[in-house]
């Protein structure tokens, strides 16, 4: 059960469909329509009952605490594992997708990590991020701080492109095999509740 006292900016409010299984899974005793979502806020990856099968998937759609027009429960938070192999396929596009609308707060990223402990600085848990890109984006972000993702990449010459390493970053996040979670919530356990 998720805490009680969790963050208001760690609920979702929208999601990206990634799924739409008409009768549910195939292991499953009832057989209702679900459909797998991505939140945008924490990239949490969520089960629910659509209230309508006019859902298409790469949609997004509200699930916050107010009247929601397609989504009638969310039933819990998945783990990558859960995913079917569409959602699992549609889940880079769709965190692409979510990171490129969303530029201001992601860029923000690259304007105000910090080191993690003394050896090792939160940009390099990008993957492709070393110590000689860690360097040039530091250098580069102390004269004037990023305003976009192509101001990135063009102020630091090597890195080619920043919303793929974040995307890289959140799948890699989601699958569970990180220590440290910048972009998302820490993954699911098996069948959690929202």
């Amino acid at each position: 059960m998720l805490d009680k006292v969790q963050k208001k900016e760690d609920l979702e409010e929208y999601a990206v469909v990634l799924d739409y299984l008409p009768t549910g899974r195939s292991y499953s005793a009832k057989s209702e329509p679900i459909v797998q979502l991505v939140g945008e806020n924490k990239f949490t990856l969520l089960e629910a009952v659509p209230k309508t099968n006019e859902i298409k998937i790469g949609e997004r759609v509200y699930i916050g605490k107010g009247e929601r027009d397609k989504i009638a429960i969310i039933k819990g938070r998945l783990n990558y594992n859960e995913l079917s192999e569409g959602a699992r396929n549609e889940l880079v596009i769709a965190v692409y997708g979510i990171i490129k609308s969303n530029e201001a707060r992601f860029v923000e990223v690259f304007n105000s990590a910090s080191p993690l402990n003394i050896r090792m600085h939160a940009l390099e848990l990008l993957p492709g991020i070393g110590k000689r890109h860690l360097s040039a984006i530091l250098e580069a972000r102390e004269d004037k701080k990023f305003e976009s993702f192509e101001d990135i990449t063009k102020r630091v010459s090597l890195l080619q492109d920043p919303i793929k390493l974040l995307a890289d970053r959140v799948i890699e996040e989601l699958k569970g095999d990180s220590r440290f979670y910048m972009l998302t919530r820490p993954a699911a356990a098996p069948h959690q509740r929202f």
